[in-house]
């Protein structure tokens, strides 16, 4: 399975319509119609969005592997400091997440 069928089954797996699972992400329904489709690439910015909005883990969706469902406690707890962030801040968190995990990943 494509990380691009992956984002589908996920959509489907929460029982979303592409309208409302496109709004949570603040993207367009044809953008997320053209990903599902394999039309266009996902970037790393949708796949951590996509992990953080809806607690699927990451790993999952890049790689197939593991479950789709990540540990919801901690997910819930970060998704909601996520969201009460300014998208500038948003943006400023997911690029220290990614230095943080790549120097774990380094150790």
């Amino acid at each position: 399975m494509t990380l691009n069928e992956r984002i589908k089954e996920t959509r489907q797996f929460l029982g979303l319509t592409q309208e409302k699972f496109a709004e949570r992400l603040a993207i367009s329904i044809s953008y997320l119609s053209e990903m599902e489709r394999a039309e266009t690439s996902v970037n790393d910015r949708i796949i951590r969005l996509i992990a953080l909005e809806f607690a699927v883990s990451e790993y999952w969706l890049r790689s197939g592997e593991g479950e789709m469902l990540s540990d919801s406690v901690n997910h819930a707890r970060a998704s909601s400091l996520f969201k009460s962030l300014t998208p500038s801040f948003q943006e400023f968190a997911l690029i220290h997440l990614e230095a943080l995990a790549d120097l774990q990943n380094r150790q």
